[in-house]
């Protein structure tokens, strides 16, 4: 029988992340706290943010950012606001920022992540969808809360309008925003 390295146990956990490990899960699949530092100092694997470590034998993708930002954020975290838009590529942004939302009551005691921006909400299971292996703000909720957030009416409406077109949001949800829309650009002037 053939022994499994450290490296290609943090490698299984990381095909599914985006190349990504925390410290958590490394302990979960048997690699200890100086096996793991041992793979830092020798630049096998890469420590990103504190309790995060990058796999460099698991090839990046564009949404790599996306992945980190939510594993630093924790359990409960989702894409969400402009960026849950981005991900659903439904209207024309490019947000500057990645929006994190987390459960009201779950805490977040690391330094910030880079680039990100979290925000607190707790959202029904119904509201939330997986996309390219991460949880991400539904269509309906991620247009929602960009109206709410003050995104462009221009890049709202060619959400719901491309959302609608393509089955991600039905006709009741596609009216519903199109009057919070109205609404908030009524309240506006």
């Amino acid at each position: 029988m053939e022994a499994i390295t450290d490296i290609e146990k943090l490698r299984e956990v990381a095909l599914d992340q985006h190349g990504f490990v925390t410290s958590s899960q490394t302990e979960e699949v048997g690699v200890s706290r100086p096996s793991l530092s041992y793979l830092v100092k020798h630049e096998r694997i890469d420590r990103l943010e504190r309790g995060i470590y990058r796999i460099p034998q698991v090839s990046a993708t564009e949404n790599d950012i996306y992945q980190l930002a939510l594993l630093w954020a924790g359990d409960g975290a989702f894409l969400s606001h402009d960026s849950a838009l981005a991900a659903w590529d439904i209207c024309d942004i490019n947000p500057t920022v990645i929006h994190v939302t987390v459960p009201k009551k779950r805490r977040v005691q690391k330094q910030g992540c880079r680039n990100v921006v979290l925000h607190r909400d707790d959202v029904s299971a119904g509201d939330l969808k997986w996309w390219d292996g991460m949880r991400v703000a539904s269509p309906f909720l991620s247009i929602r809360q960009s109206i709410e957030r003050g995104v462009s009416s221009h890049v709202i409406a060619q959400a719901i309008e491309q959302g609608h077109a393509r089955g991600l949001i039905d006709n009741k949800q596609a009216a519903k925003l199109e009057a919070e829309l109205e609404a908030r650009g009524s309240a506006g002037k």
